[in-house]
Parts: C-alpha cells; sequence; structure tokens
C-alpha cells in the first residue's frame, strides 16, 4: 500500500538528518531524458538539489535516458544532439565528473537487462494502476499507452536499483515510482536473497515554477526560460510571460498565480522573499516585475552561461566526461548483474 505524502515528507526530512551526519552512506540516482536543453525549472527543481548532494560527498549518478525518450513519443528526435545538451548543461551548472558519474542510459547493456527478471515481479493490473503514467499518458495526449509506457516505472526501478541507488530525489508526483521500485526491490530479496536496498525519497522542498504561459513548464509549448538562452532571448521570453490586469503586485499564489510564480522565480534567483519583492514593485505594475524577474535570471545564470560557452569550445573534454561515466556505469551494472543471476541460479557457460 502507498504510503501518505505526509508519511513520505516525515521520512524525508530524517533522511536529509541521516544524510548530513553520514553522507558516504548514500549513492543517488537522478537524471533526465535528452528531449532538449535544460531550462529554469529544471535547475530549481532538481540540479540544484544534485549540486547541493554533490556537495555533501554522496556518490552521485546522473543518468541521460536516452532509452525513455520513445516512452511518451513517436520519434527520438535528434538524440546525441540533446544528449551532449544536457550534458554540457549539467556540466556548466555545476555537475563535477569527479564526484558525480554522467552516463547515458543506452551505453549500458547490463542495466537494461534487469529489466527481465523485475518485470516479473509485478502484474500488469499494479502496472496499470500507477497514476504517474496516468498523469504523464495525459498529459503527452496519448490515448493507447504502449507496452514501454506501462512498464515506465519498472525500467525507473532499473535506473535505481542497477547500481544501488538509497537515495533519489524527487518531487511529489513521482513517488509512485519510487514505491514501485521499492516494492521490487523487497520482492526480488524475499525470492531469491538479500540483493537491493530499498530506496527512500529525498522530496524536493522548492515549489512548483509555472511556464511562461502560467501552465506547466514544458520544452514543446515554448513556455520556458532556458539555461543556455542568451540575456536578449531571456529578456524576450519574460516580457511575453502572463500576468493579471492587477498594476499594484502582490504575492497570492491561490488567487494570482502567474505573477506569484514570476515573483518566485526572481526570489529563488535574488535569495530573497516573494512577498518581500512584491512589495518593493508595489504599483509599478507587470512592467517592472517583469524588468525585476529579467535581471535575476541574467544575473543568477551569467556565470553557468560563460562556463557552458566554454565547454562548447571543448568536445573532446564533454566527450571523454561522458566516456567515463559510461565505463564507470558498465562495471557497476555488471556487478550488479553477476549478483542478481547468482542470486536466481542462472548458469552461464
Amino acid at each position: 500500500m502507498t504510503e501518505s505524502y505526509e508519511a513520505s515528507l516525515t521520512r524525508s526530512q530524517a533522511l536529509e538528518q541521516r544524510l548530513a551526519e553520514h553522507p558516504e552512506e548514500f549513492r543517488m540516482l537522478t537524471g533526465d531524458r535528452p528531449t532538449g536543453a535544460l531550462h529554469v525549472g529544471h535547475y530549481f527543481g532538481s540540479i540544484a538539489n544534485r549540486l547541493r548532494l554533490q556537495e555533501s560527498g554522496a556518490d552521485i549518478m546522473v543518468l541521460i535516458a536516452d532509452y525513455q525518450v520513445i516512452t511518451d513519443r513517436e520519434v527520438a528526435g535528434d538524440l546525441a544532439g540533446n544528449t551532449r545538451n544536457l550534458l554540457l548543461d549539467g556540466l556548466a551548472a555545476g555537475i563535477d565528473p569527479e564526484r558525480s558519474t554522467v552516463f547515458a542510459h543506452s551505453a549500458v547493456p547490463a542495466l537494461n537487462q534487469l529489466m527481465l527478471p523485475f518485470l516479473s515481479l509485478v502484474s500488469v493490473a499494479e502496472l496499470q494502476r500507477n497514476p504517474t503514467v496516468k498523469d504523464e499518458a495525459a498529459t503527452a495526449g496519448i490515448t493507447s499507452i504502449s507496452g514501454l509506457m506501462l512498464t515506465y516505472p519498472v525500467h525507473q526501478a532499473a535506473d535505481i536499483l542497477f547500481c544501488k541507488g538509497n537515495i533519489v530525489p524527487v518531487g511529489r508526483d513521482q513517488l509512485p515510482h519510487i514505491e514501485q521500485t521499492r516494492v521490487i526491490a523487497r520482492r526480488f530479496n524475499e525470492r531469491y536473497g538479500p540483493t537491493f536496498p530499498e530506496p527512500e525519497a529525498l522530496l524536493s522542498s522548492v515549489p512548483l515554477l509555472l511556464g511562461t504561459d502560467g501552465t506547466k513548464m514544458s520544452k514543446s509549448k515554448g513556455n520556458v526560460v532556458e539555461l543556455r538562452m542568451s540575456a536578449d532571448q531571456t529578456a524576450k521570453q519574460v516580457k511575453g510571460a502572463k500576468t493579471d490586469s492587477d498594476r499594484h503586485i502582490t504575492f497570492d499564489p491561490e488567487h494570482r498565480p502567474e505573477v506569484s510564480n514570476l515573483l518566485t522565480l526572481a526570489a529563488l534567483c535574488e535569495g530573497g522573499d516573494p512577498a518581500a519583492i512584491a512589495e518593493e514593485i508595489g504599483d509599478g505594475g507587470g512592467g517592472a516585475l517583469k524588468k525585476r524577474v529579467t535581471d535575476a535570471l541574467n544575473t543568477y545564470f551569467a556565470p553557468l552561461r560563460e562556463r557552458r560557452a566554454a565547454l562548447e569550445a571543448d568536445p573532446s573534454y564533454v566527450d571523454g566526461v561522458l566516456a567515463a561515466g559510461n565505463a564507470r556505469a558498465n562495471e557497476i551494472a555488471e556487478a550488479t548483474l553477476a549478483e542478481v543471476r547468482e542470486a536466481m541460479g542462472s548458469i552461464r557457460l
């Protein structure tokens, strides 16, 4: 039975305390699908937390989930280009290949072999009940769920368990996937002997950021500010952001979600309080608010953009980072698969 959000939050808070005291006990798995460049929602929603955990001393595994691109779409698009963009964005943001392992899904065959035994541990009914799969299908406008989408939670379980990850930073909407992974680990251990940890969810405290049109941020909608955008491109994107007709700026997430979203974005960049920023703007209206947000974004991300340009000019270094990460991920995956084969009594000639 899936535990409540409140129970998950309590567990996450206890986990933060343990992580602060003994970071060496933890291996974190996190990642993104290479469907395009990363945007500010990605940064504040997950990347900033990865950097914090990287600094803590935990072992960080960063997955570029290229196989999972076709989960909810018919074509993969420019996988090579998007993978490079994802890698450039991550490195520019501060992911350190000396302390974090960045690897691509398709480059680790042993990881994907775990799908077969894991699929035997779940029923079709369980997969069909997963609310995250339903929500993602609805968001993508999918009426007929493919076998890959239906088994997406099992694929994610393989991502986490191949490296024996024991913490996964997620938002509230991803909790069902983590619970499914815990169930798979538990059932494998019960059937074949202790092999996998039951990973814990590390819940993000960052509020959900909306896109410039007031809906969920989505690269396909074009309502995002990408990390790699120039100062002028950022200004143009923010200028088109939705606000409302009230000239007096206030922070009221319930009744003024678009205005409050822009205030939150400014506050995240400035390290301030959105309500205080609203008071400072006062009767300045949407124009003053958008200028404040634009300035905050461009100031905050200027160093990242500068590092990204330098990395882009050194493709051999970027290629080397991914090659080294793939090599380490393969070593880990092969060792885990060998354990699984031994536990299951497989014979290799």
